[in-house]
């Protein structure tokens, strides 16, 4: 089984990159955000508790998410792996991925990080956000904040899994096809 924890800033071309991954390798992906979509918009109870913190200006809880993804595992026990888009998130939750992977027997077997240029990723957000009508995509200051954070929460998770032989750095700057074939010489190493 390949678990890879896909990560970089927004603009950094994971979603793009997970949608030729999942295919070439048979992965389920797994995006927090779809997850989030999904429930809420089908009213589950996770949904209901995820939209009654998101109503009070909170961040949802990582126990609320971490639920709502293991839920996700649970429902694709066939899978050849999984492809983590957007979670872990913090240290807090890769520990938590990590335990409840090595309670199925599994573990994360890689985390790639599509690198790239804050300038260059702003300009994609920026260029992005003439069509996708995302407002966070719009702003240039809602843009720098979110980089901030991912600075402040996300990348101390390149630590955590260098320590654990699991990180790889990729280029992220390039043609799809070119980004795709760099993040599958580092797939291609466990398959």
């Amino acid at each position: 089984m390949i678990n890879i924890v896909l990560f970089g800033k927004p603009g950094a071309g994971k979603g793009t990159q997970a949608e030729f991954l999942k295919t070439k390798y048979n992965l389920k992906h797994i995006s927090t955000g779809d997850l989030f979509r999904y429930h809420k918009s089908n009213n589950t109870e996770l949904g209901q508790l995820a939209q009654s913190y998101s109503d009070k200006g909170y961040l949802v809880p990582d126990d609320v998410t971490i639920k709502m993804l293991q839920d996700e595992v649970e429902r694709n026990p066939d899978t050849n792996g999984f492809l983590f888009d957007g979670f872990p998130r913090t240290i807090a939750q890769a520990e938590a991925l990590d335990a409840f992977l090595e309670s199925k027997s599994w573990s994360v077997t890689a985390t790639v990080a599509l690198e790239a240029n804050d300038e260059i990723l702003v300009a994609r957000l920026l260029e992005r956000g003439k069509t996708s009508g995302r407002a966070d995509d719009q702003d240039e200051a809602l843009i720098r904040k979110r980089y901030q954070e991912y600075n402040e929460k996300t990348a101390p998770l390149a630590d955590y899994y260098k320590q654990q032989q699991k990180f790889y750095e990729v280029d992220g700057i390039g043609s799809v096809e070119e980004v795709t074939e760099r993040l599958s010489l580092v797939i291609d190493k466990f398959n």
